[in-house]
């Protein structure tokens, strides 16, 4: 662990994590596709990707991923569906139970408190102990709702199974009622004037409307041992504007971002390494 006090640090297990590429557990096609990727780490989503009707078609392609395709020595992922839907003990069951060790870590979206976590790592650990698992599940959170970000300390130190913290800009963006215009980008209307200075034309710069909820995940993250990592930058013709982002949160401490678009891979590799 770090020393910086007398309190140590202890470090989640170390991974790397530059890029983090997300595929719809629906989509057969992509799966194979991200396995050979240049990401760190592939995402295989049951959760917001996912239409309500697909969820148990989606559990099944990825149950059969996990089983079939070679992510060589990637860190593979399932992001299962939130806490408060019954679809997660499934996800967890059906992925646990019939889809051998391969997969890494699950990543829990819309983590409220520290009691979440704790459900969801005693829902795991139960699993796990029945089937007799040799390798322990990790666990990687999005905070993505104002009550993940207040209590976003102690979600970091809920349990031994976290590796990383993600910041979920989309659905806290609708949380905290901002009025946002696109996925995780700048906003036009969130800036600084310059002061009036006789009949010189006043210059008005853009700020950063993510700076405090990065850096606080971030500060969380680290104080614990794990891994901040920036979610989704919606604009995926925009690779301009997704490096620029990847830029401010490697500025911050970030250790990685999203991609929901292969094209964005290479950029956040660049960034990131």
């Amino acid at each position: 662990g770090s020393r910086t006090s007398f309190t140590v640090v202890e470090e989640a297990y170390p991974r790397l994590n530059r890029c983090e590429l997300y595929v719809p557990g629906t989509n057969t096609k992509l799966i194979p596709k991200a396995a050979s990727s240049e990401a760190d780490v592939v995402t295989m989503d049951l959760e917001d990707s996912v239409a309500e009707s697909q969820k148990d078609i989606a559990r099944e392609n990825v149950i059969k991923a996990l089983q079939e395709v070679d992510f060589g020595n990637k860190t593979v992922c399932v992001r299962i569906n939130g806490l408060y839907s019954h679809h997660m003990y499934r996800d967890v069951v059906g992925i646990l139970e019939r889809a051998g060790e391969r997969c890494d870590i699950f990543i829990v979206p819309m983590v409220g408190n520290a009691k979440d976590v704790y459900m969801a790592d005693s829902l795991v650990s139960q699993v796990e102990s029945y089937m007799g698992r040799k390798k322990r599940l990790g666990f990687g959170l999005i905070i993505e709702a104002t009550l993940g970000m207040m209590n976003v300390n102690e979600i970091a130190a809920a349990s031994k199974r976290t590796e990383s913290l993600h910041f979920g800009v989309a659905d806290y963006s609708a949380s905290t009622k901002s009025r946002q215009l696109n996925i995780g980008g700048p906003n036009p209307n969130y800036g600084v004037l310059t002061d009036i200075d006789g009949d010189k034309p006043r210059d008005f710069f853009w700020g950063d409307p993510w700076h405090y909820a990065m850096s606080r995940i971030v500060v969380a993250a680290r104080a614990n041992g794990l891994r901040p990592i920036d979610g989704p930058f919606g604009g995926i013709n925009d690779l301009d504007g997704y490096r620029a982002q990847c830029h401010r949160g490697a500025s911050l401490g970030m250790e990685g971002k999203w991609a929901i678009h292969p094209s964005q891979v290479k950029v956040a590799n660049e960034v990131f390494t």
